[in-house]
C-alpha cells in the first residue's frame, strides 16, 4: 500500500475511528485500525467487537492494498505533524509502515489485514431516516439519565421504540438509572412503523453524538433485533444492541400530581448550583420549600455549614418541602430550552415530573430524597 493524503483530512478521519479503540486490549489486533487503499480513497475501520466504525477519505493512491496499524499511535503522529503538510504512507514492506511528512519519518509495526475481525455487516430489515438535529435532540435530552450500574445492564443505554400518543405515531427515546428518567419523542419517520424496541448502548450513543456534530444531513438508521447501523456522509457506525428487556417505564411516570410549580430555569439552576456548594459530597441534597409564590432552597452539612436562597416563583398548591439530588436537578435544567421549567409534584415522597415550557416532546421524572 502506498498513498499520499493531506494531513488535516487524514487527521479528521482518524479522529473519528480511533476513539472506538480501547486503550487497553488483550487482543493486539483490536488496538489497530484497518487501512484499505484503492480507487482514490483511503478507508479506515476500527472495532471493539461490539462497536465498529468505518470512515473514508480521498487520497492519491499509488498502490492499492490493505494493512492494519496501531490506531492511537498513528493518530498521535498525524496530530503532531505540521498543519497543511502532505503525508506519505508506505506499507509495502511486510510488518512495517513508513509515514513521511516534510522532514519527519516514522516507522510503525503493522499486523496483516487477515487478522482483523470481519465486519459481519448483515441485512438489517428496518431502515428509516432521521434529521441530524432530531437525532441530536434524542441523544441530548436522554443520555444524561443512562445508568452506569453494570449489574442492571439493560439500563446502560437509550431505549428507542415506536409507540402511539393520542392517535399519533411517535419515535420515543427513554433512559433511566432508577433515580431519574428522561423521555423524548418525535414524529415517527417513514419506515419505522414496525421497528422493534431496541436498547442502544451508552458507548454507541456517545460515539454517534460526537460524529453527527459534523453533519447536517439525514442519519440513515438500519436495525434488527440484535444490531443497529447509522450511516451519514462517509461514515458508517455499526453496533450490537443490549440484549435485555427495558422495564415498563410508564409505571414510574405519575399521573395524579396536582401541585404545579413554574420557575425561571436559569435563575433556579444558578441558585441550586450555589446552595449545593454546602451539601455533602455523598448526598448532594438540596431542599426545596415552597409556600405561596416563594421558593426557598437550602442545604446543610455537618462539615460545611448551611446555605439558603429565596426565589420568586408561580406555585399552585399547598405548602410543602421536598428534597432532590442537586446534580440531578442541574442535569435536567441543562436540557430545558425555554425560559421556564414546570415542576408537577404530589408530595415529598412521590416522583416529580419536570417539563420544558418550550418543548412538549421532552419529559423528565425525578425521585425525591430525604433531607
Amino acid at each position: 500500500m502506498k498513498l499520499t493524503i493531506e494531513r488535516s483530512a487524514l487527521l479528521k478521519t482518524l479522529a473519528h475511528v480511533q476513539s472506538v479503540v480501547e486503550r487497553r486490549n488483550t487482543i493486539p489486533i483490536l488496538s489497530n485500525v484497518l487501512m484499505e487503499a484503492g480507487d482514490g480513497r483511503l478507508s479506515l475501520t476500527a472495532t471493539d467487537m461490539d462497536l465498529t466504525i468505518v470512515d473514508s477519505v480521498e487520497a492519491v493512491v499509488s498502490s492499492a492494498a490493505a494493512v492494519t496499524a496501531p490506531a492511537h499511535t498513528l493518530y498521535d503522529i498525524v496530530r503532531k505533524l505540521p498543519d497543511g503538510s502532505d503525508v506519505e504512507i508506505d506499507a509495502q514492506d511486510a510488518g512495517q509502515m513508513t509515514i513521511k511528512a516534510g522532514r519527519s519519518t516514522f516507522k510503525l509495526q503493522t499486523l496483516p489485514q487477515e487478522d482483523f475481525p470481519a465486519a459481519g455487516i448483515q441485512d438489517l430489515p428496518q431502515v428509516f431516516g432521521v434529521q441530524v438535529d432530531d437525532f441530536k435532540s434524542i441523544i441530548d435530552r436522554t443520555r444524561f439519565a443512562i445508568s452506569t450500574e453494570e449489574t442492571r445492564y439493560y439500563l446502560n443505554g437509550i431505549y428507542l421504540h415506536a409507540t402511539e400518543v393520542d392517535s399519533k405515531k411517535v419515535l420515543r427515546a427513554v433512559a433511566t438509572d432508577g433515580h431519574r428518567l428522561a423521555r423524548f419523542e418525535m414524529a415517527l419517520p417513514d419506515g419505522a412503523e414496525d421497528m422493534p424496541g431496541v436498547i442502544i448502548p451508552r458507548k454507541t450513543v456517545n460515539e454517534l453524538r460526537k460524529l453527527i456534530d459534523e453533519h447536517d444531513a439525514i442519519v440513515e438508521v438500519s436495525l434488527s433485533d440484535t444490531k443497529i447501523r447509522f450511516a451519514f456522509g462517509n461514515t458508517v457506525l455499526s453496533s450490537k444492541l443490549i440484549d435485555g428487556t427495558f422495564p415498563d417505564y410508564q409505571r414510574v411516570i405519575p399521573s395524579g400530581n396536582d401541585k404545579r410549580l413554574v420557575l425561571h430555569c436559569k435563575v433556579f439552576s444558578s441558585a441550586v448550583d450555589r446552595v449545593s456548594t454546602i451539601s455533602s459530597e455523598k448526598s448532594r441534597a438540596v431542599k426545596l420549600s415552597v409556600d405561596g409564590n416563594q421558593l426557598t432552597l437550602s442545604a446543610t452539612s455537618a462539615e460545611n455549614g448551611s446555605a439558603v436562597e429565596e426565589l420568586e416563583v408561580d406555585y399552585d398548591g399547598t405548602a410543602m418541602d421536598i428534597g432532590f439530588n442537586s446534580r440531578y436537578l442541574l442535569d435536567i435544567a441543562q436540557q430545558i430550552e425555554g425560559d421556564e421549567a414546570i415542576f408537577t409534584m404530589a408530595d415529598a415522597a412521590s416522583p416529580t415530573i419536570v417539563q420544558d415550557s418550550a418543548e412538549e416532546a421532552a419529559l423528565y421524572v425525578l425521585m425525591p430524597m430525604r433531607v
